[in-house]
């Protein structure tokens, strides 16, 4: 799952994070959710993770200093996972002039508005040729269960697995304020929620993300893969 731009026009480099410790998968319980397709909706409406069919997330930011951009649609496309019929969405993500990533999500939201993670297709790139597909998963296949990218109602201190496929995917998150104000080139939020990300595989990986009710994801900053990745949200479109 990846995540890039704190500008100097977000307001998020006002709340300062601090990295609250790693998360040991050992100190987890056993993670085996009951996913019972009846108990799905087809709309994903969470206030803090909204994905509209025909909305475009246009991010910018930076790898190491290097500037990216991070094109995020929401698709008309559906894909049945476990017996759940999940929304897809494609990111696709490029230094300059030259793609460096594409990928496939697939999301779903319970009745009680919890957005499910059911896997990824991810495909890294180098002058125009695949380079890794390394993180790729799907629930139900090789051990992998869906994880939850967004509560229905988030509560400081908690935290849940976000993706599992052992030994392959297994990031966490960790709600660590509920009430942050966020400001970018898209607007001022107040009731943002900040999670802090963490691999349960990779000690390195630590990141906060902000979301703000009514849009989503306004910003990440942090090491994912030995890279620091920093990015807001520029822009929002609707091609619907």
């Amino acid at each position: 799952m990846r995540s890039y731009v704190r500008s100097t026009a977000v307001a998020i480099a006002a709340l300062t994070c601090v990295h609250t410790g790693q998360v040991l998968a050992a100190e987890l319980p056993p993670y085996n959710p009951v996913i019972d397709p009846a108990n799905f909706v087809s709309e994903i409406n969470n206030p803090y993770f909204p994905l509209k069919p025909g909305t475009v997330f246009k991010f910018e930011g930076t790898r190491d200093g290097v500037a990216r951009r991070d094109d995020m649609m929401v698709t008309g496309e559906t894909k049945v996972i476990m017996g759940v019929t999940t929304v897809v969405v494609r990111d696709v993500s490029s230094s300059d002039t030259e793609i460096v990533e594409k990928t496939v999500d697939w999301y779903a939201q319970d009745k009680d508005g919890n957005v499910w993670y059911f896997g990824e297709d991810t495909a890294e790139y180098a002058k125009g040729k695949v380079t890794t597909t390394d993180g790729t998963w799907m629930a139900g296949v090789d051990g992998a269960i869906p994880g939850i990218i967004m509560k229905a109602a988030p509560k400081e201190g908690e935290g849940y697995r976000q993706e599992y496929r052992p030994g392959v995917a297994e990031d966490f998150a960790k709600v660590v304020k509920i009430d942050a104000t966020a400001g970018g080139p898209t607007g001022k939020y107040e009731n943002v929620v900040v999670t802090e990300d963490t691999d349960l595989l990779d000690k390195a990986k630590f990141e906060h993300k902000w979301f703000a009710p009514g849009v989503g994801t306004i910003g990440t900053d942090g090491m994912v893969g030995g890279h620091h990745e920093i990015r807001t949200l520029k822009e929002i479109l609707k091609t619907q």
